[in-house]
């Protein structure tokens, strides 16, 4: 077997991470995932190519980028081919737009995840979890209107506009909290879960 091509730094627990590993399934890539971040540290050598002291980060031989969002771009613009970078920039954006509208209802889900998933139970602040619950189903809300009248965010197939929030799905189906019902979206949801690089990538215990 050929050495790896492609190399994903960061640790599966990070949800951008999680995108960029799940995606690489989607392609079929050859490549490796080396754990940094978090518990386990930067080195130097990873914070002299991205600063930020975040994940994840990639290298193809041909370049070493950081956001994960870019990241989903850039593999699916030079490893994808039309199937996942849309020749029409019309059809391309309207699937982009929820790439970039994950990132607010990120910033909605972040408490109720830290807190859940990562903190004990007695250190759990209800009222500002409960409230954060309610920002996330006000987002999701719009992600069930849309998805009523399409079968995925990037239109009639699957494609990387479902991968950002593909991923935050898992966590908001998986914390132990009251749900309002999203028919739509949860059927959304378990289409994807039926993606073997999704059960494999994403659907892993939350820490």
């Amino acid at each position: 077997m050929a050495a790896p091509v492609f190399t994903i730094w960061g640790r599966l627990n990070s949800h951008n991470v999680k995108k960029v590993a799940w995606f690489a399934e989607e392609l079929g890539l050859n490549y490796v995932r080396h754990d940094i971040g978090g518990k386990f540290g930067y080195t130097d050598e990873y914070l002299a190519k991205n600063p930020n002291r975040l994940v994840p980060m990639i290298e193809d031989g041909k370049l070493s980028l950081w956001e994960s969002n870019a990241i989903l771009r850039y593999m699916a613009a030079e490893y994808g081919g039309e199937r996942w970078f849309q020749r029409d920039p019309i059809d391309r954006a309207l699937a982009d737009r929820w790439m970039d509208w994950q990132i607010t209802y990120a910033d909605a889900q972040r408490l109720p995840f830290l807190s859940m998933a990562r903190t004990p139970q007695d250190q759990w602040d209800m009222p500002a979890i409960e409230r954060d619950v309610k920002a996330c189903a006000a987002h999701l809300a719009v992600l069930e209107r849309y998805l009523s009248e399409k079968p995925w965010l990037s239109g009639g197939q699957f494609g990387i506009g479902d991968i950002p929030m593909g991923v935050y799905a898992y966590t908001w189906f998986s914390l132990p909290f009251e749900k309002p019902e999203f028919p739509a979206v949860a059927e959304w949801y378990a289409r994807i879960r039926e993606r073997k690089g999704y059960a494999q990538q994403v659907m892993i215990p939350l820490t």
